[in-house]
């Protein structure tokens, strides 16, 4: 990490203006870069300061740079790695914070020269507010940020992500990419298609009267589509086997109900409610942050 002199960020959303803003207020000597391909972006970026230069060119950016990190809808990195490896310098780490991994570590294989290193993050942090706008510095302070693997990854650059992103306040977790992309579909991608059916399953009349528990468990349908269109279209598998499970336990409770079954109405809520107890006391014990 002493050698480390700058960071680029590509693409300067929340999670993007976050990164550099924690990489202001963590890494006194570093200088971060962020780069977005609307002007009208860069042109904010610059006025809230969130970095320490915008870069108005995507290659301009990333000279120089010893950790690139993408920020944008994964299915635009395959064409930014292309663009990039060239501008690249040798030994630069290249990392990403998409939502699903297999097919990043794939495009990067394929793309990204010999010369760079490439391991997949995934913090879990941000919001269903999207922008630099609502970047902050303390985004990553108690998340988890799973960092992925396999036989050919660099082990440098992986320890050197780990201490990047522990820096920032996460807690780190090792993974393959397609154990993330199994584990991901259920626990991120499925309950974003969940609370978006809970949603259109509703009309606009019925939801104005909608209470705290509604607004909760649908708040996830706030975020931007086409970031969610690609997360859910670049690890389709296991997102439909997520989706056939959730079916089958509403049918479940459909058998159930359409019996007047109370007693198994009740076994499989006290299951639900006694599995999330558990996941709780985890969370807490674990200092992970729950949003």
């Amino acid at each position: 990490m002493k050698e480390l002199r700058q960071i680029t960020v590509i693409g300067m959303g929340l999670l993007g203006g976050s990164i550099t803003l924690g990489v202001l207020r963590s890494f006194a000597r570093v200088k971060a870069v962020g780069y977005s391909h609307r002007a009208a972006t860069r042109k904010k970026a610059r006025r809230l300061a969130v970095a320490s230069e915008i870069a108005d060119e995507l290659k301009t950016s990333v000279s120089g740079s010893n950790i690139v990190i993408l920020a944008t809808p994964i299915c635009t990195f395959e064409e930014i790695f292309g663009e990039i490896g060239d501008s690249l310098s040798r030994g630069c780490i290249v990392t990403d914070v998409g939502s699903t991994k297999v097919l990043p570590d794939r495009w990067a294989a394929k793309r990204l020269p010999k010369t760079v290193r490439y391991v997949g993050s995934h913090p879990i942090a941000g919001s269903e507010q999207r922008g630099v706008d609502f970047a902050r510095d303390d985004l990553f302070e108690g998340a988890l940020c799973v960092l992925t693997t396999t036989k050919k990854t660099n082990r440098k650059a992986a320890a050197t992500l780990k201490r990047f992103w522990s820096k920032l306040g996460c807690c780190i977790k090792l993974m393959s990419p397609a154990e993330h992309d199994r584990v991901f579909a259920s626990v991120s991608h499925l309950p974003h298609v969940v609370a978006s059916a809970l949603i259109n399953a509703n009309s606009i009349e019925a939801l104005k009267f909608a209470g705290k528990g509604f607004m909760d468990t649908s708040r996830i349908a706030s975020g931007p589509a086409n970031i969610w269109a690609d997360v859910l279209l670049t690890n389709p598998s296991n997102t439909i086997r997520g989706i056939d499970k959730v079916a089958g336990e509403l049918g479940k409770l459909k058998k159930a109900i359409k019996a007047g079954d109370a007693r198994e109405v009740e076994r499989l809520l006290r299951k639900a409610r006694s599995k999330r107890s558990a996941l709780l006391e985890y969370k807490i014990k674990s200092k992970e942050m729950i949003s």
